[in-house]
């Protein structure tokens, strides 16, 4: 018989079932992984040598914990994941409130319960997806939300009165017993109600409406909370500080390689759309870095943080203008071009806190500043790399092509050009595919015109070149010719 079917306390003390508390679990379940060689937080990436492994470390020292990061960091993801550690199934009396265990109830109706029936006493088995519960912390969260309160309703229906506890209704915290519980934004909690968390923190009672309930709670607490320096909105109080066991800081991914791996993992797509759209490697880099520029503007608040969640959502609009591109010239399937980068600007500005914010216009400007920032760090990582200062008359790599545009009026890329329009455009600057040749002999077919595009927007971000964005397009001249037209 698998242990789930015993429904009795006799059959289970018959199998021999030993009872845990949820640290043992954790801890016990995460030994197993580690020896076994099991990922325990599978598909969370960056936090390989960093957050994991402090995790890890606090699950092995039975703490409770507090995930401490900025926006968009996994913390309630990973909080999430450790449900995978705890056992499948865990016994429970039937009916119990509080997921009284069978072997050691707690409350006033479980301990009746198994004097009256003893081992004929029923139980339930709860999964362990079952034994995670959720709070955030808000401004409006009561202490009778997450402890309890007198319930009148039910004193008047038992006729009980308000001096009998069974007129208690048990609040979020109590009915998590023998569960992960997280509170999200801890500092967002009025400190009267942290307050209320100290004794079920150190000492397992509560107290609701002048009941001092001895109940010895089995929990696993896991908070949340962005660094107390950088919000207004409140702190975490000390002597609550002082109750959690381990303090973890989270961080943003360290590269672009693992940036990109989070964003197409997370990217919601519709399958036809990944099917019509194809994105150069270098597309993918240069949206990362745009996040990774944000990080460090001026313009862009760091105490906020800018939330992985943006490269996401500016993934999934990169794909929507490129396939509503082509939904509108006709083809059935196109390639991300550098210009479709302006349809990111709204996943962009939604994302990002400014220092000032200013009008309205001021959130554009920013975004398509950080986009050309992105281009600019990434091309000398490409190409020949451009200096500030050059010696008059030294040859560069460029001369071919600036000398293309000096000698030309102008060059545009309208943003409704089908694909073979597109092409053909670039490739009447027979320089490009020099560079091409020289600097990138083994990129992939597919990739050719996004580089193209990406030398031109290089060029522009060091000056040697000028780039005017209109409504239907994108012109690029030589920087003294839009002087020239008045451009």
């Amino acid at each position: 018989m698998k242990i789930e079917h015993i429904s009795t306390l006799g059959e289970l003390k018959k199998a021999g079932y030993q009872s845990k508390s949820i640290k043992d679990e954790l801890r016990d379940n995460l030994i197993e992984n580690i020896k076994n060689k099991v990922t325990t937080f599978e598909g969370i990436h960056g936090y390989e040598n960093t957050v994991i492994p402090e995790l890890e470390r606090a699950i092995l020292s039975r703490h409770n914990i507090n995930l401490l990061g900025l926006r968009g960091q996994a913390k309630t993801r990973l909080a999430r994941m450790m449900v995978n550690l705890l056992d499948e199934y865990i016994p429970v009396v039937e009916g119990s409130e509080i997921n009284d265990d069978p072997l050691a109830p707690i409350s006033r109706f479980a301990l009746e319960l198994v004097a009256e029936k003893g081992d004929d006493t029923p139980i339930t088995w709860l999964h362990r997806d079952e034994r995670f519960a959720e709070k955030l912390a808000t401004p409006d969260v009561t202490v009778a939300d997450i402890i309890g309160d007198i319930d009148p309703i039910k004193a008047a229906n038992l006729k009980l009165s308000y001096a009998d506890d069974r007129v208690i209704h048990y609040g979020m915290i109590p009915r998590a017993n023998r569960c992960i519980f997280v509170i999200n934004e801890l500092p967002d909690l009025q400190a009267r109600i942290q307050v209320a968390l100290f004794n079920i923190l150190q000492e397992g009672d509560i107290q609701i409406r002048g009941f001092k309930l001895r109940l010895a709670l089995d929990m696993q607490f896991v908070f949340t909370a962005n660094p107390e320096d950088y919000t207004n909105r409140g702190s975490i109080v000390t002597p609550l500080k002082d109750r959690i066991g381990s303090q973890i800081l989270t961080h943003y991914p360290d590269s672009v390689e693992t940036a990109r791996t989070i964003t197409s993992q997370e990217a919601k797509l519709d399958s036809r759309q990944a099917e019509a759209v194809y994105v150069p490697e270098l597309a993918k880099d240069v949206l990362e870095q745009i996040s990774f520029e944000a990080r460090e503007s001026e313009y862009v608040d760091v105490k906020s943080g800018v939330s992985a969640r943006m490269s996401i959502t500016a993934f999934e609009n990169l794909l929507s203008t490129a396939e509503r591109r082509a939904l509108l010239s006709g083809d059935e399937k196109t390639s991300v071009r550098l210009s479709d980068f302006v349809g990111v600007i709204p996943a962009i500005t939604g994302k990002v806190e400014l220092v000032y914010e200013g009008e309205q216009e001021g959130a554009d400007f920013v975004a398509n500043a950080l986009m050309d920032n992105a281009v600019k760090t990434l091309f000398p990582k490409y190409f020949p790399a451009i200096e500030k200062l050059e010696k008059q008359g030294e040859e560069t790599p460029y001369d071919d092509l600036l000398s293309w545009f000096f000698q030309g009026s102008g060059f545009e890329l309208l943003d409704d050009f089908d694909d073979a329009t597109y092409k053909a455009k670039l490739d009447e600057v027979l320089p490009l595919d020099t560079l091409i040749a020289d600097y990138q002999p083994e990129i992939d077919p597919k990739d050719v015109y996004f580089e193209k595009e990406f030398i031109l927007w290089g060029l522009v971000q060091f000056k040697k070149l000028s780039k005017f964005r209109y409504s239907e397009g994108t012109q690029f001249q030589d920087p003294y010719g839009s002087y020239i037209n008045g451009l």
